[in-house]
């Protein structure tokens, strides 16, 4: 078998965002943000498009939305690339989320919270090292809930995710692993087939149960991706060629800094021109 990459926009909707398998999304869900206990009993996929029900603000959208049983939305986001400004566009699509629970004349004791679930790429936060973040409003001195913490996000870093098959253990283990791993994989491994959700999520992505227009919208969609990391390559370029003005390895290593959730190390050394111990150095901080 062959499977399609989870972590582009399309298959990532296809495998989650289905209103017929939402409780694939309830499994991942339940995983990834109630350590694999059973809050959610049940769930309901609502449209990804952040309506503009106030004025003004910038249009946006998300790979899935669903809202839980107890009322709270939760938005969720795969991203490959580490674009500018992309942390405070997950604060944005969570606010934004909030504030359009309420029409015109509705009180405040109407609003209901909002998780965003983000899995990226790419290391966010490099001063820690597990994989999965959880922020919330806190007191900064003494570090207690503000009152009625409405909105919490949540973050998966895969790159951070190190585990092989023999050691997964929860089902979170196995939901990023299927994330991080499955276009690499040629079988349904028997300890990730054994939970059914997740079983069903690799015939979701099996090439073979896909039409010809899907996979034709999953090679654009891959070719998208491709096309945005050869003009970060190009910006790469660009960049050193200026840097050749302002003192070239200075300026390389300001790029390559840059470039280190984005390209691997092999790449970066054969467009600058930097040594083995140079991107060692880097990685090192």
């Amino acid at each position: 078998m062959q499977f399609i990459n989870p972590k582009t926009d399309f298959a990532f909707k296809k495998i989650f965002g289905s209103s017929e398998n939402k409780h694939i999304l309830k499994s991942f869900l339940n995983a990834l943000i109630y350590e694999g206990n059973p809050v959610i009993e049940d769930l309901e996929i609502i449209d990804t498009a952040l309506s503009l029900k106030i004025s003004g603000l910038k249009d946006s959208y998300l790979d899935v939305k669903a809202k839980i049983n107890d009322g709270t939305t939760v938005i969720i986001e795969m991203q490959v690339l580490n674009v500018a400004s992309f942390a405070k566009r997950v604060i944005y699509n969570a606010a934004k989320t909030y504030a359009n629970q309420l029409g015109k004349g509705e009180g405040y004791s109407k609003l209901k919270p909002v998780i965003a679930l983000t899995i990226t790429d790419f290391e966010m936060f490099k001063e820690r090292p597990k994989v999965i973040s959880h922020f919330r409003f806190k007191e900064v001195e003494d570090v207690f809930d503000y009152p009625e913490p409405e909105i919490d996000l949540f973050f998966v870093e895969l790159p951070k995710f190190k585990k092989d098959l023999e050691q997964l253990e929860s089902i979170a283990d196995k939901w990023i692993y299927f994330i991080k791993n499955a276009p690499s994989l040629e079988i349904i491994p028997d300890q990730m087939g054994e939970v059914s959700e997740i079983n069903q999520a690799f015939e979701i992505a099996n090439e073979a149960n896909l039409s010809l227009a899907e996979l034709e919208a999953l090679e654009k969609r891959e070719m998208v991706i491709e096309d945005q990391r050869n003009l970060i390559v190009r910006g790469l370029q660009e960049g050193l060629e200026k840097g050749r003005e302002e003192g070239r390895k200075k300026r390389t290593l300001e790029i390559a800094q840059q470039l280190l959730d984005v390209l691997d190390d092999q790449t970066i050394m054969q467009k600058t021109g930097l040594t083995l111990e140079d991107m060692q150095q880097l990685r090192q901080g």
